[in-house]
């Protein structure tokens, strides 16, 4: 047993941290975003770096922005933290790209105003 968290659940954390993200900028997945625009975003391209490892029973924090807004795609970054001192330095980064796409046609659309809007208000540093 190596007594660390699998790797594969770091992915989950960020999956839960995305969903969190978009209640703070009021689109509530997959009411708010799918409903609303009649779109939904697709993992295009996910890139994770292990700089550590999270031990069970860690405390952890995921830290996610939205860091670029393309024409039909978003950059989301990502940081994993152990919440104890002996750790100072993330655990794990990561970078994950998603794709709006139609409901209808399953193709790549230009992502919402609104989206943009919600997320440039929300976010402290504006995104590219």
């Amino acid at each position: 047993m190596q007594r660390v968290v699998f790797n594969a659940h770091n992915l989950t954390s960020l999956d839960t941290a995305i969903a969190e993200y978009w209640r703070e900028i009021g689109l509530a997945y997959p009411d708010g975003y799918v409903d609303r625009y009649a779109a939904d975003m697709f993992l295009r391209k996910s890139t994770v770096e292990y700089l550590g490892s999270a031990h069970y029973d860690d405390q952890l924090s995921v830290l996610c922005r939205v860091a670029s807004l393309g024409r039909s795609s978003m950059t989301m970054r990502f940081e994993i933290w152990c919440d104890q001192p002996a750790h100072p330095s993330p655990l794990v980064t990561a970078e994950l790209v998603y794709v709006n796409v139609s409901v209808g046609t399953m193709r790549p659309e230009p992502l919402p105003e609104d989206l943009r809007t919600r997320v440039r208000s929300y976010e402290r540093t504006a995104p590219d």
